[in-house]
């Protein structure tokens, strides 16, 4: 009952989800789990997302520095739901919508207003590898392969996927901070102020390796 009225305050329908857990429940078993206030709090089965709701509210009230990874497959939701008719086709959606609502309204709360609360996260779903499987025993190449070796990413991956890609091959924390830079017209991808920069387009120019160069970065 509880659980149905916090979906309902932040979707204005409790039907939304069905049998969510209630954050108090969540707020109250993670401290146990911890010495410190600065644990990583993981759901495999996330839902609608009531483990981040709890871990954001409970870092607003205790000022706690928690992180959380929730995991979900995209189970789509029935045809005839709510959640359905509300435009959410998979769980994940619901739960991804509930995070940036329910991490607005702690921000909002009056006694949170003058906190530095940090309700930020990422989206990342698993794939496949992003590079096309261009190893060939020289006995199975036939000449159609040859055309497979000029690209060897796959079609339809962008800098961001390649990014993240590198990111777990390198052992780069996913949710390290990340931001963007234009250096003579090709677009640096900056992790963590150093820990990794890449930049995926052709023709890069000196101006743009010497700039890399000064940064000093851990991993090019």
């Amino acid at each position: 009952e509880d659980a149905n009225k916090e979906v309902s305050a932040l979707f204005g329908n409790s039907d939304i989800a069905s049998y969510p857990k209630p954050t108090t429940l969540i707020k109250y078993l993670v401290p146990f789990a911890e010495e410190n206030k600065d644990s990583l709090v993981m759901d495999y089965f996330a839902g609608s997302g009531t483990t981040a709701h709890a871990v954001m509210q409970l870092n607003a009230e205790d000022g706690g520095k928690r992180k959380y990874i929730c995991v979900q497959i995209p189970e789509e939701t029935p045809e005839d739901s709510e959640a359905r008719k509300a435009g959410y086709n998979t769980i994940c959606e619901i739960g991804k919508e509930r995070i940036r609502r329910a991490g607005k309204k702690i921000k909002e709360a009056e006694e949170n207003k003058d906190k530095d609360i940090d309700t930020g996260f990422r989206v990342l779903r698993i794939d496949s590898s992003n590079m096309e499987d261009i190893y060939f025993e020289p006995i199975e190449l036939s000449q159609d392969d040859l055309f497979k070796q000029v690209d060897s990413v796959k079609e339809g991956r962008t800098e961001l996927d390649l990014l993240f890609g590198c990111m777990v091959d390198w052992g780069v924390e996913l949710s390290k901070p990340l931001r963007t830079e234009e250096i003579a017209g090709k677009q640096l991808h900056i992790v963590n102020e150093g820990s990794l920069v890449a930049c995926f387009n052709k023709d890069i120019n000196l101006e743009v390796i010497q700039h890399i160069a000064q940064m000093n970065p851990q991993r090019v």
